[in-house]
C-alpha cells in the first residue's frame, strides 16, 4: 500500500487484550510507520498496580502520562509517519475515570491527575487520526490476555475488563466530540489481523481511513 503523502500521526486505542500492539505493528511495517510502543514491558509500577490497584492506581496513572508525553514531544522531533501504540488521551477519559468510580483513586488524586494532564497535555499535537479496537465480548479479551501470558495480567477477571468496555464503547464519540480526532472504530472480536484475510480486511479499512 502507498504511504500518506505527508506526515501523520496515528494512534491506536482499545481495551486490554482487544490487539492494538498487533495492529500497531501491522500499520508500521505495511506503511513504514515509526512504531511507539506502549509502555507496559519497562513500567515500573505495573506489577504492583495490579497487585494492589487502590495503593498504586494513582502513580501508575502519572507513570503511564509520563510516558506518553515523551512519546508525544519525540513524534513531533521524527520526520516520518508515526504510529502510538494507546492513546494519550485514554488514561484520563477511560482508566482515570473507572478507578476512580471503582475507589481505587480518591477525588483528590482524581483532580490532581487531571491538573498534570491538562497542563502537560496543553502544548502537545494531537493524533491525525485513531483507529479504536472494539471487542464487545469480555471472554474474548481474557482468552486474548490469558494466551499472550503476561504475568502481572493473569489476575484481570471479566468484571474489570467489562467496566472497562463500558467507557471504551463512547470513547469514539469523546475523541470525536471533546477532542476533535477523527476515528476508526473497527470490530476485532471474529477477525485474526495477525495474518492472512483478517490483517487483509484491516489494512483495507485502514488505508481507507487515512485517505479520507
Amino acid at each position: 500500500m502507498p504511504k500518506p503523502d505527508r506526515k501523520m500521526f496515528i494512534a491506536m486505542a482499545g481495551n486490554i487484550g482487544c490487539g492494538k500492539t498487533t495492529a500497531a505493528k501491522a500499520i508500521s511495517q505495511t506503511y513504514g510507520f515509526e512504531l511507539f510502543d506502549e509502555p507496559v514491558v519497562d513500567n515500573r509500577f505495573l506489577k504492583d498496580y495490579y497487585a494492589d490497584l487502590t495503593r498504586w492506581s494513582f502513580t501508575l496513572q502519572l507513570e503511564f502520562l509520563i510516558k506518553r508525553t515523551q512519546h508525544h514531544e519525540l513524534i513531533a522531533t521524527v520526520d516520518k509517519s508515526c504510529i502510538q501504540d494507546r492513546t494519550l488521551i485514554e488514561d484520563p477519559e477511560v482508566f482515570a475515570k473507572y478507578l476512580h468510580g471503582l475507589g481505587h483513586m480518591n477525588d483528590k488524586e482524581l483532580d490532581l491527575y487531571f491538573d498534570y494532564f491538562n497542563r502537560l497535555n496543553r502544548d502537545l499535537k494531537q493524533p491525525d487520526k485513531v483507529v479504536c479496537l472494539t471487542v464487545p465480548d469480555v471472554d474474548v479479551l481474557l482468552r486474548r490476555i490469558r494466551q499472550r501470558g503476561r504475568a502481572e495480567e493473569q489476575g484481570i477477571d471479566e468484571d474489570f475488563l467489562r467496566g472497562l468496555n463500558a467507557y471504551y464503547s463512547t470513547f469514539p464519540k469523546v475523541c470525536q466530540r471533546k477532542y476533535k480526532l477523527d476515528v476508526l472504530t473497527f470490530d476485532v472480536s471474529a477477525v485474526d489481523i495477525r495474518s492472512g484475510d483478517g490483517r487483509q480486511r484491516f489494512l483495507a479499512a485502514v488505508d481507507k481511513f487515512l485517505s479520507r
